[in-house]
């Protein structure tokens, strides 16, 4: 019997491996990654100024741990340069020799890549990204050379706003830049986002919105200068963009394996090619791309029965992200972007509740803005019904 193949060590293949250890401690397992395996969790990225972690303390375990804890061969910093579906075989790169490895089921856990902006000028190549422990390292490196410390975001998204938070609160001078009119544009309404802004602006963090970069120069000193597009500037010392992921599919859409925003899955996250699964934030389940833990966890929960022979469909329960601000502390739970739905919102001192509800009147949705709205997370996520629902 072939082994089972997970490709990526992210949070999605290790949570896939830990999960199926649990039901099958014996049956061969193979991890095929392009860095050096080391298992961390990403989301404690954006806040580990906040937390005085330094990236070296974030780790949880390089590849050897890994491999002894889970009983499972990691092939680090090896490429997969093609996908032979009908062999069940891969073929793989490492140290510039290309090798074949077989496989009984193969599991797509690899992630997804920042986007980036086409943004002209002499200091674009210097604008850092956060997608991995790696990155993370050049960004600090980076933060710790200035004394200035004025930083750029590109991006007020989910990952731009939590990062602003995080050098604020230690100290940074941050503006953040979005074409948006609103900071978390896909995941706030306006009234409530516009309270999350001010809150955040209270804190100093100074928001450009409606307009894009155009260029990135190198000036005096070592700076930045940031030109938008509205004919303002920007002098900053780092710049970080956080505009957003796309998937890494080019391997698997090369295999054949059909490709939409992610990589197209079923419920029980099987691609159209027999035997081959994905998992993670490359992962379009059923039309819906959830980049968030709670969806892995349940994915990989899902997927381990099926690797070891009980097929199962993946249970998305509602699912609330919070968002880590401290300085304007927020929960969550998007409503489905193919339903049409109602804002209702209670206002507090320190914040508000807004509940998205479908035609029948079915909660679908909220935002938790506050304290005092945090303590209703558990009471509306049970009102809210399953995003997909458990089918074989």
């Amino acid at each position: 019997m072939h082994p089972i193949v997970i490709i990526g060590s992210g949070m999605a293949g290790y949570a896939v491996a830990r999960e199926f250890r649990k039901l099958n401690p014996d049956h061969e397992l193979v991890m095929i990654c392009a860095d050096d395996a080391t298992n961390y969790a990403k989301p404690t990225l954006s806040n580990a100024l906040v937390g005085k972690k330094a990236p070296e303390n974030i780790a949880l375990g390089d590849a050897a741990k890994m491999a002894a804890q889970l009983n499972m061969r990691i092939e680090t910093h090896t490429w997969v340069k093609a996908i032979d579906a009908t062999a069940h075989e891969l073929t793989v790169v490492k140290d510039q020799s290309e090798q074949k490895q077989a496989y009984s089921k193969l599991v797509l856990a690899v992630g997804a890549q920042p986007i980036r902006l086409a943004i002209a000028g002499d200091g674009s190549d210097d604008i850092h990204v956060v997608n991995n422990l790696t990155d993370y390292k050049a960004f600090r490196t980076s933060l710790e050379k200035r004394e200035d410390k004025r930083v750029v975001i590109l991006g007020a998204g989910l990952i731009g706003c939590e990062f602003a938070n995080d050098l604020q609160h230690t100290d940074h001078q941050v503006t953040v830049i979005d074409l948006a009119p609103q900071p978390l544009a896909r995941l706030l309404p306006s009234h409530v986002a516009d309270v999350f802004q001010q809150n955040l602006e209270e804190t100093g963090i100074n928001f450009v919105l409606g307009t894009t970069v155009e260029k990135v120069s190198k000036v005096e000193n070592g700076d930045y200068l940031v030109t938008l597009a509205n004919g303002q500037s920007v002098v900053a010392d780092v710049v970080l963009s956080a505009v957003g992921l796309q998937p890494n599919a080019s391997v698997a859409k090369e295999s054949g394996v059909q490709i939409g925003r992610g990589i197209l899955t079923n419920s029980q996250l099987e691609t159209n090619l027999a035997d081959i699964f994905a998992v993670g934030d490359c992962a379009e389940v059923n039309g819906t791309l959830l980049p968030y833990v709670m969806p892995i966890m349940q994915q990989a929960r899902a997927l381990a029965k099926t690797l070891n022979g009980e097929t199962t469909a993946v249970h998305y329960p509602a699912m609330p992200v919070a968002v880590k601000t401290p300085a304007a502390p927020l929960t969550v739970l998007p409503a489905p972007a193919n339903i049409d739905v109602t804002w209702d919102t209670e206002e507090f001192e320190d914040g508000m509740i807004a509940k998205a509800t479908d035609t029948e009147g079915t909660l679908r949705g909220f935002v938790l803005l506050g304290a005092t709205a945090a303590k209703q997370r558990l009471i509306l996520t049970k009102q809210v019904p399953d995003l997909i629902p458990v089918s074989v």
